[in-house]
């Protein structure tokens, strides 16, 4: 129940209508206060300041006429041009950086600022009154609507200036880097401040041990991407059941209707009832795209993704992908520097709960390895991905650790051997490589 709230909050931040919501509900309290607070203190008061206050009947609903419609239509052109910058990143660098923009408070704010004061002087023309009632101007919201529609203007500029920013390539990869460095910190939260012990235990080793026979099926009830598992509970069913729980898919992978989900190998004599191992669906949040808060490979795969289209044949700009590279080579230093949970959970001295999640050395993988092959022939991103490794590398004492950086760099040698056409590029590569070498063998 909880992954399903903190889902439900995440895809609220990341809608585009859940803060413009919540502004057209402040601007109608806010026009239904100023109005009652008018009526029931009387315009005596406001009849002191003429050229602030005195507006008439026909005056105050023209104006206020305006001001709506062209809210409405600077919404409009708003939503467009919003609209208009995702179809243009997402063509040029990849369509998995849509929720990005969607979620972008800067354009939320914008977009509900321009409706909410809509709302607002739809509200105050409604109490307006003339005719053979008593004459009712709320002069006070009247003016509060003028100020809000000026200040619409600097909105405005804001916007333009905001929007052609978050076009600028730099800043749409270091948004991609800040929100995995977050999700980095969320899941990976405590540092290592002395050398870790190894963490290459093989999963497939471990499942041997509590045994191969008997394992029950978890299928899953839907298809689509794993955003959330509630880990925590899946060790607390397998200790209060005796049993031993296996992740069968981790966060982010994709699974099919009815594929195995969780393994569940009960204890000698205990039977599990179908209807409560059912229930452990409840605890994996499938969608149909992946997010980044529980994903720390999706941040990754969204970078490598920018990198493989800047360096397609079409498109051919190596200093965007090796700004990618760089970035890498922080987030994987970010990760190298962490202590990753726990695979193997233990109660009364048994294994009850073995997860499964990407290990330091797949992330090491899905960082370079489309890079690597993609970039034949280019010297300057064999360099720099040897670069980005030292950069990790620096961050570490774990031998396996360094050994997965190792084998990558020897992997980036290998192909740069293989794919290089001058002599002169191989051996500027080789030197470079022989540095990072030499500084993980000293590490």
């Amino acid at each position: 129940m909880l992954n399903r709230f903190i889902n439900f909050w995440f895809d609220l931040r990341a809608s585009l209508w859940f803060i413009p919501g919540l502004m057209i509900a402040a601007s109608v309290v806010l026009a239904l206060l100023l109005v009652e607070l008018e009526s029931t203190m009387g315009n005596e008061w406001t009849s002191h300041y003429p050229l602030l206050f005195g507006v008439g009947v026909d005056g105050s609903r023209g104006m206020l006429t305006a001001i709506a419609s062209s809210m409405l239509t600077v919404a409009a052109l708003v939503f467009s041009l919003t609209l208009n910058a995702v179809n243009q990143a997402s063509g040029q660098f990849t369509p998995r950086i849509f929720r990005n923009f969607l979620r972008d408070r800067a354009n939320q704010f914008v977009l509900g600022y321009f409706v909410s004061v809509f709302a607002y002087c739809l509200v105050v023309l409604r109490t307006i009154r003339s005719g053979d009632e008593v004459n009712f101007v709320p002069s006070v919201a009247v003016v509060t609507g003028l100020v809000l529609a000026l200040g619409g203007t600097v909105v405005l500029i804001f916007f333009i200036h905001h929007i052609a920013g978050s076009l600028q390539i730099s800043n749409i990869i270091g948004e991609i880097v800040e929100e995995t460095k977050k999700s980095i910190q969320r899941l990976f939260p405590d540092e290592v401040g002395s050398p870790i012990p190894d963490d290459g235990e093989d999963i497939a080793e471990i499942a041997d041990d509590v045994g191969k026979e008997n394992w029950i099926k978890v299928p899953t009830e839907e298809s689509g991407y794993i955003q959330l598992v509630d880990v925590e509970y899946l060790a607390e069913f397998a200790a209060d059941n005796a049993c031993v729980v296996r992740m069968e898919a981790a966060v982010g992978e994709f699974v099919g209707t009815g594929s195995r989900l969780v393994s569940v190998l009960p204890s000698a004599g205990h039977k599990l009832e179908a209807d409560k191992l059912e229930k452990l669906n409840d605890l994996f949040v499938i969608s149909r795209d992946r997010t980044i808060e529980q994903d720390v490979g999706f941040g990754i795969r969204q970078l490598v993704d920018i990198a493989l289209k800047a360096l397609s044949p079409g498109v051919n700009d190596t200093t965007t992908a090796i700004n990618c590279i760089e970035n890498l080579g922080e987030l994987i230093g970010e990760l190298a520097s962490r202590e990753f949970p726990q695979r193997v959970r233990v109660a009364d001295g048994k294994n009850v709960f073995i997860v499964k999640s990407p290990s330091f050395a797949d992330f090491v993988g899905t960082a370079f390895d489309q890079i690597r092959i993609s970039g034949k022939a280019n010297a300057a991103v064999f360099m720099k991905l040897a670069s980005a490794i030292e950069l990790a590398a620096e961050r570490t004492d774990s031998k396996s650790r360094l050994s997965a950086l190792r084998s990558q760099l020897i992997l980036t040698a290998e192909y740069a051997e293989m794919t290089l056409e001058t002599d002169d590029d191989k051996r500027r590569v080789r030197d470079r490589i022989n540095d990072v070498r030499h500084a993980i063998a000293a590490a």
